[in-house]
């Protein structure tokens, strides 16, 4: 099992600080196509908007766990968000150590800094639509930061992000992206919250079948974008693997279709 870490020094967001100090620089990385397993971070697809993401050191999260977090160890992290039941369980494996909510309690917005083992995990929170009107920090942005890399999951995105919360977000050099298109944000909308993150890695998810996708994937190639789609259902990458230019990477599904 991972070791959690309650030490102050531990719970100090790296991207948030590099994103306020140089808000528009980008990081000079020596280029290198095979990373180093000792800084490469491993990331599967699972289904819908669930990766496993395990770092050099095997800490293991799964995102908007659902009752799956497929092949492998138990996680260390579990991250969910509770739009739909797609995105949570009441139910998680009593086994997994950290159970993270997106949404709050008692009108208390969820607040996560959790170190396990070499990953700090942080929540942005956002409001979302709901059968009231609107739910007030019913989603969360997590933010996993791993071996100088920072990945985030948009869970459930209803809308665009504020100045406030890009800020509070910091750098991203992957992110996760639902592309659905009408639950979430139509893709355009959700395309420009992608551009204003200015990651170098972003991945569809959330895409309820290959007809979505693919509309998704020609309309990046329209608008000039690159898009890389490989056989594997695994991305491993480290910070000197990013691209030099912004990259949608397209992973199937591990388990069934999406």
């Amino acid at each position: 099992m991972a070791l959690v870490s309650t030490e102050a020094s531990a719970q100090f967001s790296n991207c948030q600080a590099i994103a306020s100090a140089f808000p528009e620089a980008r990081l000079i990385r020596v280029a290198n196509d095979i990373p180093r397993p000792e800084h490469s971070v491993e990331i599967r697809y699972i289904g819908h908007s669930t990766f496993r993401i395990t770092a050099p050191d095997g800490t293991t999260i799964a995102t908007d766990y659902a009752g799956s977090a497929g092949a492998g160890p138990t996680p260390d992290v579990a991250t969910m968000n509770h739009a739909h039941t797609s995105h949570f369980t009441n139910f998680p494996d009593p086994a997994i150590p950290h159970v993270l909510k997106g949404w709050g309690e008692n009108g208390v917005p969820a607040q996560h800094m959790l170190q396990v083992g070499e990953v700090l995990v942080r929540n942005v929170t956002t409001d979302i639509r709901s059968y009231m009107g609107f739910e007030a920090n019913g989603n969360s942005i997590f933010i996993y930061e791993i071996q100088g890399l920072c990945i985030g999951h948009l869970g459930h995105l209803h809308q665009p992000l504020s100045d406030a919360q890009v800020a509070e977000i910091g750098r991203l050099d992957v992110v996760f992206v639902p592309v659905d298109g009408t639950y979430t944000m139509d893709q355009s909308a959700m395309m420009e919250v992608v551009s204003r993150l200015r990651s170098s890695i972003a991945i569809p998810m959330h895409w309820f079948g290959q007809y979505t996708l693919a509309e998704f994937v020609n309309r990046t190639r329209a608008d000039g974008l690159i898009i890389s789609m490989p056989s594997d259902p695994v991305l491993r990458v480290s910070l000197n693997t990013l691209p030099e230019r912004p990259t949608f990477v397209v992973l199937q599904p591990t388990y069934g279709g999406e």
